[in-house]
């Protein structure tokens, strides 16, 4: 559950391939949620996440805000090309500040998510697994399962 206190986020991205290479951009989404002292009362919550790219530095909530919704960078599909999928994240907190991970400029972000008025308790995302030669995208979709207490 990450209610309490100073919910961080942290995106594992990878960088532009260049023009002979195969892009992925967001590769996976990780939240580390925090009470009190953060080096002794964190845990994670993250689902599958890509085999491509780095874990970004971490975005945080702060003081006692969490996250409460999300919106996704997403490039359409397209054909022929380097298909991509989600690009990169938007984060609201639940004082309103708005986080963006470092991802990818590659398409437009869509609606905001459903909010969750009493925070997020966990993550689920769709990942395209590794297609060898072929075009790989990587994260395709990400659902934030609602704290129901």
């Amino acid at each position: 559950m990450c209610t309490w206190g100073g919910t961080q986020h942290l995106t594992q991205v990878e960088p532009s391939q260049g023009i002979a290479g195969d892009d992925t951009a967001l590769n996976g989404i990780r939240l580390h949620c925090t009470r009190g002292n953060a080096g002794h009362n964190t845990h994670a919550v993250e689902s599958k996440s890509g085999s491509w790219g780095v874990w970004s530095e971490p975005l945080w909530c702060l003081g006692n805000s969490f996250l409460v919704a999300f919106s996704l960078r997403v490039e359409p599909s397209k054909f022929p090309g380097d298909n991509t999928a989600v690009n990169n994240v938007r984060f609201r907190c639940s004082d309103g500040t708005e986080l963006e991970g470092p991802g990818m400029g590659w398409g437009d972000f869509g609606d905001w998510s459903n909010t969750c008025p009493k925070g997020a308790c966990g993550l689920q995302t769709k990942i395209e697994p590794s297609r060898g030669l072929l075009d790989d995208t990587a994260l395709n979709d990400v659902r934030i399962f609602c704290c129901l207490s």
